[in-house]
């Protein structure tokens, strides 16, 4: 194994699932599937010697649940990046697994190209979510206006959380795609971020 792979755990209790990840990691040249396990406490017993960059959790695990073994993971290792996985979107799960520490979250079924771009985001961004779990983000999100943000700072965000593109935004306000990218840009700078995933998971957070 080539010391610069970004090395891989997954956890997972169906066993169906192990083939398919192998052969989805064999495809992948810049990451290293270390391990695939059952349970929360297998990788804790071992974390020292795996010393993954990344894990793929599902949140139906045995013993200890995925979100709530984010927390003992993060303990172990608060560098460590942990992207949960679940065929149920549900709102309350979503805040729950972001809460304990999680940096992204996508809905199965997760494909070979899915789930390489997902690892390429977490990667180079730190975070990545789904378009559904974005959506439910969305639609749970109340319209809120923040002190420290302009006027249209506060407009531009407002649309940014209706899912609309740049081009959108500035055909809305009547102003060019140059001054919108101006002030997100600006809204990016204030927030700490670097992406618009980012800034909606901040926002959410907020």
């Amino acid at each position: 194994m080539k010391s610069n792979l970004h090395k891989i755990i997954v956890l997972e209790k169906d066993p169906n699932y192990n083939a398919i990840y192998k052969e989805y990691f064999k495809n992948y040249e810049e990451y290293s599937l270390i391990g695939i396990y059952t349970s929360v406490q297998e990788v804790l017993n071992k974390y020292d010697t795996l010393k993954p960059n990344i894990i793929v959790s599902e949140i139906d695990l045995l013993k200890t649940n995925g979100i709530n073994g984010i927390a003992l993971l993060k303990r172990k290792d608060p560098n460590v990046k942990i992207i949960m996985i679940s065929k149920n979107p549900s709102f309350e799960l979503i805040k729950k697994a972001f809460k304990n520490g999680a940096n992204g979250y996508l809905t199965k079924p997760l494909g070979s190209k899915r789930l390489r771009r997902a690892l390429h985001t977490i990667t180079a961004e730190g975070a990545i979510m789904s378009n559904d779990i974005i959506k439910q983000i969305i639609h749970n999100f109340r319209k809120k206006t923040y002190a420290f943000f302009s006027s249209r700072e506060n407009q531009i965000i407002d649309y940014l959380c209706k899912g609309a593109t740049y081009k959108d935004i500035a055909e809305k306000l009547f102003v060019t795609h140059s001054a919108v990218n101006y002030h997100i840009q600006n809204i990016y700078e204030k927030l700490n971020v670097n992406s618009k995933s980012e800034a909606l998971y901040k926002l959410q957070q907020m």
